[in-house]
């Protein structure tokens, strides 16, 4: 937690973490079947996003939208879509 009460430290390390692991899923994307992305992004990135959200409520709206961001590649990824 910052200074400011913000949680941006928080959110980029979750963010940062995501992507990482969204990357490793593209690579996975043709290997596997679409049902068994689903249950990898919800196991993966989903469930670091849900963890303590409780937290990120009434945070400003810049603050979230990485969050945001990061949910929507995930579905992209999962999908085989562009962005």
């Amino acid at each position: 937690m910052d200074c400011e009460l913000m949680m941006k430290q928080h959110v980029n390390h979750v963010i940062s973490i995501c992507f990482h692991h969204l990357q490793q899923l593209r690579h996975l994307r043709r290997h596997v079947s679409q049902a068994a992305m689903k249950q990898l992004k919800s196991a993966i990135i989903l469930s670091r996003m849900d963890y303590c959200n409780s937290i990120l409520a009434e945070l400003p709206l810049s603050t979230l939208a990485s969050l945001q961001h990061a949910q929507n590649a995930a579905a992209w990824i999962v999908l085989g879509l562009s962005p």
